[in-house]
């Protein structure tokens, strides 16, 4: 006992003779159980000073227990086995790692078959043509009747494991020349532009539906948070494309950073409307407003400082691991993550967090590495963001199927109108008509149709 006590009182405690030393542990030991017993044998009754029982709860409590136990005690006797088994059946204790293992290899053999006929490979984007398996699989599996839980993709699951290697993996390896030189272009067509789209798109399809055009009845704040939705840019089957025809460094890097820069506006927006219509239009005031505005510039730029810092933490991570090297790599991954993580905590751009770790890293980390270490992380990195892209556009066409919809005809082709009307005349002819005002290198009028083809929307609106 003289352990937990401090020294002063140990030397004091060594001049206590042993009788008394014990009656004192004694008597502390009655004041614990005194403390903690639950079976007083009375308790005073402040209203008319009597003494009443309170054997009652005990009891009670003890029968529970009884019971309980009991039942504990009979479901263990159905458990155990009536004779010895070899081997036994253990689903559920690897349920769901064998589930995503499952869906990965299909989704990847599937990928394999795309590349061996050339005639599909070449024609169709990876990502339709998992989306079509997807699709096949979800009718499989209905007409099976097999659960929706196997092949239900979570929000949750999306944005915290399978959209940060993706991020991570258009960050690390954007070139960075290119982009600084180019960033006006890919800010206008990533802020304005996508703020654009989404007010032009909501507005138009809520007077649309003043004229009693949908079946579905919806608010402003409702509509502009689905507009937001639909804003989301994929960048991974125009990239695809671009990287096979080998477009030209000029229009990659717009297509490539509008799109992925544009995935982290949607977001800040969709959450802006999303509490707009949590709140209610008529209890919204003008300080709401003004703090979504004010909200939408912190967001995005507390992700982005979020970013910055942790790509400055990493670099100097990786500059004392040269004795240990094998531990490079594991910072690259980890770090990178938590950016991710941190921001999403706070509530800033968890996407922009990435994005700017990425692309700040870069430089430093690779030169803190060797050769053999940076093959290793880039081709890791390429391996989990293929595998999450695999996964995602299959887990796509499969909530196709799975999911129970209320199909609007109207809605569908005048929303498809909308996106690609306003996407084509405002966010390209006019902020291309604007940019080639006021620099060197122009947009033709082909690099105005390939950058229409780059607005094709994707994961990011899944997820959402």
């Amino acid at each position: 006992m003289s352990k937990y006590l401090p020294s002063s009182n140990v030397s004091q405690l060594n001049h206590i003779p042993f009788l008394q030393r014990k009656f004192y542990l004694f008597l502390f030991i009655l004041i614990i159980l005194h403390k903690n017993s639950n079976c007083f044998p009375a308790l005073l009754d402040e209203s008319n000073r009597s003494f009443t029982t309170f054997w009652e709860q005990p009891q009670q409590t003890s029968q529970t227990s009884q019971t309980t136990e009991f039942n504990i005690n009979a479901q263990q006797d159905e458990m155990k086995p009536s004779y010895f088994k070899i081997l036994s059946l253990e689903w559920h204790h690897v349920e769901t790692p064998y589930t995503v293992s499952v869906w990965i290899l299909l989704a990847s053999i599937a990928k394999i078959l795309f590349h061996v006929h050339k005639q599909f490979g070449e024609a169709i984007p990876d990502s339709a043509l998992l989306i079509v398996v997807g699709l096949v699989l979800g009718y499989a599996l209905q007409k099976l009747h097999v659960s929706n839980e196997l092949f239900t993709l979570k929000s949750t699951t999306f944005f915290l494991y399978l959209l940060p290697p993706i991020i991570f993996d258009a960050g690390y390896f954007m070139p960075n020349r290119q982009l600084f030189e180019n960033w006006d272009s890919v800010l206008l067509f990533a802020f304005v532009g996508t703020i654009w789209n989404t007010l032009a798109i909501g507005f138009s399809l809520y007077l649309l539906g003043q004229l009693n055009l949908f079946s579905v009845a919806f608010s402003n704040f409702e509509i502009l948070l689905f507009a937001s939705l639909i804003s989301a840019v994929d960048p991974v089957a125009v990239i695809a494309v671009f990287e096979e025809i080998h477009v030209n460094e000029f229009l990659f890097i717009n297509v490539f950073g509008e799109a992925l820069f544009n995935d982290g506006v949607s977001v800040v927006l969709y959450q802006m409307f999303r509490k707009f219509t949590l709140i209610g239009v008529n209890n919204l005031a003008v300080f709401d407003y003004i703090a979504g505005i004010f909200s939408f510039v912190v967001i995005a730029l507390g992700g982005t400082l979020i970013g910055l810092f942790f790509a400055f933490f990493v670099s100097i991570l990786t500059r004392f691991t040269s004795r240990v090297k094998i531990l490079a790599p594991v910072f690259v991954f980890v770090v990178p993550y938590l950016a991710y993580l941190s921001a999403e905590m706070f509530g800033f751009s968890s996407i922009l967090a990435i994005v700017a770790c990425g692309i700040m890293m870069k430089q430093y980390v690779k030169g803190n590495m060797s050769h053999d270490a940076n093959n290793s992380v880039k081709y890791f990195i390429k391996m989990l963001a293929q595998c999450s892209e695999t996964v995602i556009f299959m887990f796509l066409g499969l909530s196709t199927i799975s999911s129970i919809h209320q199909w609007d005809t109207s809605f569908v082709f005048v929303t498809i109108f909308c996106v690609y009307f306003i996407e084509l005349l405002v966010c390209v002819l006019v902020q291309c008509s604007v940019l080639n005002r006021v620099r060197n290198k122009k947009f033709s009028l082909r690099d105005q149709f390939v950058l229409c083809y780059g607005g094709l929307r994707g994961a990011i609106a899944l997820g959402l």
